[in-house]
């Protein structure tokens, strides 16, 4: 199976990194569904940024544990709570 790949801002990256946020979050749109909902992947690639290949400093590869739909509210969409895909992005 394939892997999903998804670049990050660096403090969400860092987060992530650090243990501290165990969900990386997608408005529900069409092209989030057609990558997400009825797809399986072998792992997830965050990157920060767009690094080159061989800079592993600024890539981690983790299990792909799915996601869950949820509305949350965050600065990065606005004021309004919105519906998301939470994609598990916990260390093993």
């Amino acid at each position: 199976m394939p892997d999903l790949h998804i670049p990050l801002k660096g403090e969400y990256f860092d987060q992530i990194k650090a243990g501290m946020k165990p969900y990386e979050y997608r408005e529900t749109t069409p092209y989030w569904r057609k990558r997400l909902v009825g797809r399986d992947y072998d792992s997830i690639i965050l990157t920060r940024g767009y690094p080159s290949r061989e800079d592993n400093e600024r890539r981690m590869k983790l299990p792909y544990r799915g996601f869950r739909v949820m509305d949350i509210t965050h600065p990065h969409f606005g004021p309004k709570p919105v519906e998301v895909f939470a994609i598990d992005v916990r260390p093993t």
